[in-house]
């Protein structure tokens, strides 16, 4: 089996957002609640993913990356 990319696990919280924001929007839209599994919901969702996911992608890289420097100096620092 597949390891599953840990970045994958890092963007799943701002996609939810996404899927969040976009259900209230369309439920804003029609005048009552809407199912996130609704297909507008679902290809708004998908496109604003498709859209943002390289930028989504390498911010959380850079951000990882950042840290994992950080790390290194401070056990440099401390040994």
């Amino acid at each position: 089996m597949k390891a599953i990319d840990p970045i994958v696990f890092l963007e799943l919280g701002s996609i939810q957002k996404i899927i969040d924001d976009e259900t209230w929007l369309e439920g804003e839209r029609r005048g009552h609640a809407v199912d996130p599994l609704d297909p507008v919901v679902v290809a708004s969702v998908c496109a604003i993913v498709l859209r943002i996911g390289a930028e989504l992608r390498a911010s959380f890289l850079s951000a990882r990356k950042t840290r994992a420097s950080s790390q290194n100096e401070d056990n440099a620092m401390a040994a």
